[in-house]
């Protein structure tokens, strides 16, 4: 009875959310339904806790995150699965995976040990104490010290690459080592081939090096235990992050994130630090020192250091210092051995006016602990920028946009739409004839930005249509009938355009308001999330919590004319063959994706656009047909999507292989760079945007300049200046046809 009464409870709320939000979505008042469901979802989980909580408190944190995070996707998530036997044999073998990739930690007689647990997992879930993870996690550890030392062994002799013999790398096409040699064997091929990669660079650099004045000239012996020296340090910091760095709690993290991917791709687990590191990188506002890092040889070592920042001001922080520790206050600083930048930026970023100090190895060997008090840092370089692109007469307005960000914890916090907008004006003052906003690479972010996006450029109208799991369908409109800009528009896409950006793309192609260029597909991701807190005390809140947050679907995106974003994606008007369309990239390539599937068109008017799609498309095939490089494009990029298969481990084949494998990689970045260039330039107002922060304005320079190189800008500058010329004739044909009286 309890069960009943928590599921119906529950639904209720989503019920009377999505109603809510309805309403006010066709009243126009987007915010106060953000503010509206971050109320409405604290009250509704607070009510609710007390019916999901157990009478007895559970043993460990992890049966109550487990079962809160189990309840939350059999009643709340957008199209659930079964939480039953089937499912829990998807986990088991999903999570082992997880923990060993490369099946070369466990052995096959390991997972018929713990096949007791591949059918008990979905009862962990439901209440049962959690136990797979945990001995899955032992037996990992008890294999990874054996690894150690199998690959301390290995590496203390000599490889002969001689031997003709090859090593299978893709985990899918092998199975767990059946015994201790055949895991050591599998080891020693995977450690011959990562020495024998290094050791063929080191011939190479003595061969291109040979005669020079200061260049030791080392044997092939010298040389084969350099490489394997290379390796071994590789290894070492490897097997030093799993020490020191892979705790039980690491790996029920991993574990519940596998539960509830195994959901759908998108639904995702975040313990408390990393659900903050997320929010920040949506925001593009974070508190931290303002240095920014990178991996370097097994430490972590400062890349620069942002002007007017706590680095900066403090002095003390350069280039090439190596972080240490980070302690938070007057607690025990963390040492950051085997952490990786991800990991080390966790640790240092905090909140606003907190003391965080850096234990630092400086240039000269020096030990310095140097103490901050973290400030705001605003990643505006993220931000949407535009530039101009003068063409065969035509002055085209360029806007890259990286993702839809929001600051939703800033009223006044920046927002995509709203810089994009400013970024049209800009181009609208300069008098443009055109505009291009690329979404390449734009992997998405909030909803509301994009709604408001896709308005600037249509009167008014529906712009994506929300389905939730009760098969109740809800549409975003456009209710603004001002358009900031009525021109020639083009949309830049590629196989990693998600989310938002396939909504934006979908509907400017919906409305037929403008032409989509890119690859044949974008990701295809289809699905909305929200974020629910794991509360201790109320069982469920909007905020982050000491249990964790969950990312979780609750409803999935359609097409204004019906159909979904999911799985598909946006097809392009325009397709340019790319390097990436061989890879297995897109949402489709997931076995937990979600399905696609169609709802009834929205009511819309099309746009008049003052080209006729079909002559485009003619037209740029047409270029296409004669443009030999994007053929190479496709070819290469098919032959090195098969290169991943198999590999020799005698070096003359192995040799053969890499020489065709790097002309190839040589050829593709050849092709992918415009011959001559094109003329962009920065708006004349921004020619020195960032004139007081020389790195930052470097990096502006350079990616101008980047642009002036890119081939796919140049192609859909050429449709740009197809679509003037025919919007043009068709003024003039208006103009000069006779007026009857």
């Amino acid at each position: 009875m309890r069960v009943k009464a928590r599921k119906t409870a529950f639904l209720r709320y989503f019920w009377i959310m999505n109603n809510a939000i309805k309403y006010l979505l066709n009243m126009k008042r987007l915010p106060i339904v953000i503010m509206m469901v971050v109320a409405g979802s604290f009250l509704a989980f607070k009510t609710m806790g007390t019916g999901f909580k157990n009478p007895a408190p559970p043993p460990t944190k992890y049966e109550e995150i487990l079962k809160l995070v189990g309840e939350m996707l059999t009643q709340a998530h957008y199209s659930p699965q079964n939480i039953d036997d089937a499912f829990s044999k998807k986990i088991f073998k999903k999570y082992l995976a997880e923990l060993d990739p490369e099946k070369n930690m466990y052995l096959q007689s390991d997972l018929d040990a713990m096949k007791k647990y591949e059918t008990r997992i979905d009862d962990e879930i439901k209440g049962a104490p959690v136990e797979f993870f945990l001995s899955a996690g032992k037996l990992f550890n008890t294999r990874m010290e054996e690894a150690a030392r199998m690959y301390n062994d290995i590496l203390s002799k000599p490889f002969d690459f001689t031997t003709d013999e090859t090593v299978v790398l893709e985990a899918d096409k092998l199975n767990y080592p059946a015994s201790d040699a055949e895991r050591k064997d599998r080891w020693r091929k995977k450690l011959k081939y990562m020495t024998l990669e290094r050791y063929t660079d080191l011939l190479d650099t003595r061969e291109k090096n040979k005669g020079k004045d200061g260049f030791v000239v080392k044997t092939d012996e010298e040389l084969e235990k350099d490489a394997r020296d290379k390796v071994k340090g590789i290894m070492d910091r490897t097997f030093e992050r799993f020490r020191f760095k892979f705790s039980d709690d690491d790996k029920f993290n991993i574990f519940v994130n596998t539960i509830t991917t195994t959901m759908d791709p998108h639904s995702e687990f975040f313990p408390p630090v990393d659900k903050r590191y997320f929010d920040e990188e949506m925001s593009g506002t974070f508190y931290g020192i303002g240095a920014s890092l990178q991996y370097d040889d097994g430490n972590i070592k400062v890349s620069s250091v942002l002007t007017g920042s706590p680095a900066s001001k403090s002095g003390e922080i350069q280039p090439g210092d190596i972080i240490m520790k980070v302690g938070q206050g007057k607690e025990e600083p963390v040492d950051l051995t085997g952490f990786v930048v991800t990991d080390a930026v966790k640790v240092i970023r905090g909140k606003q006016g907190t003391e965080v100090s850096l234990t630092l190895k400086k240039s000269d060997g020096s030990i310095k602990v140097v103490t901050l008090i973290r400030d705001k840092i605003v990643q505006d370089e993220t931000y949407a920028r535009s530039a101009i692109v003068k063409n065969g007469g035509s002055k085209i307005g360029y806007i890259f946009l990286p993702e839809f960000y929001a600051d939703f914890d800033h009223p006044n916090g920046a927002r995509s739409y709203v810089d994009v907008a400013k970024e049209v004006t800009k181009l609208k003052d300069e008098k443009v004839d055109g505009i291009v906003i690329d979404l390449r690479n734009n992997g998405g972010g909030s909803l509301y930005d994009v709604v408001q996006m896709a308005g600037l450029f249509i009167d008014e109208g529906p712009i994506v249509q929300v389905k939730d799991r009760d098969n109740k369908a809800s549409v975003l409109k456009d209710k603004d009938r001002s358009v900031l800009y009525s021109g020639p528009l083009a949309v830049m896409v590629n196989e990693f355009s998600a989310s938002a950006s396939e909504i934006f793309a979908a509907a400017i192609q919906d409305y037929n308001r403008g032409v989509i260029i890119g690859s044949t597909s974008t990701y295809g991701k289809g699905t909305v999330q929200r974020n629910i807190g794991l509360d201790p005390e109320t069982g469920f809140s909007v905020s982050n919590s000491e249990l964790g947050t969950v990312k979780l679907t609750l409803q999935k995106f359609y097409r204004i004319n019906g159909g979904s974003t999911q799985l598909k994606g946006v097809s392009s008007d325009i397709v340019l063959p790319d390097n990436l369309e061989y890879l297995k990239v897109r949402e489709k390539d997931d076995e937990d994706a979600l399905p696609w599937d169609e709802i009834n068109k929205a009511s819309y008017t099309n746009w008049t656009a003052g080209y006729d799609l079909k002559v485009i498309q003619q037209l740029s095939n047409q270029r296409l047909e004669n443009d030999n490089t994007f053929k190479l494009i496709r070819e290469s990029s098919e032959w090195l999507s098969k290169q991943n298969e198999e590999y020799s481990l005698q070096i003359d084949k192995y040799q053969a292989n890499q020489k065709k494998v790097r002309t190839t990689i040589k050829q593709m970045e050849s092709l992918l760079k415009l011959n001559g260039e094109l003329d962009v330039a920065a708006l004349p107002n921004e020619t020195n945007r960032w004139a007081n922060d020389k790195s930052k304005q470097d990096r502006f320079t350079q990616w101008l300049k980047g642009l002036q190189k890119d081939i796919y800008l140049d192609q859909t500058v050429k449709v740009m200046n197809d679509m003037i010329n025919q919007q043009n004739l068709v003024k003039a044909k208006t103009v000069e046809a006779p007026v009857k009286n």
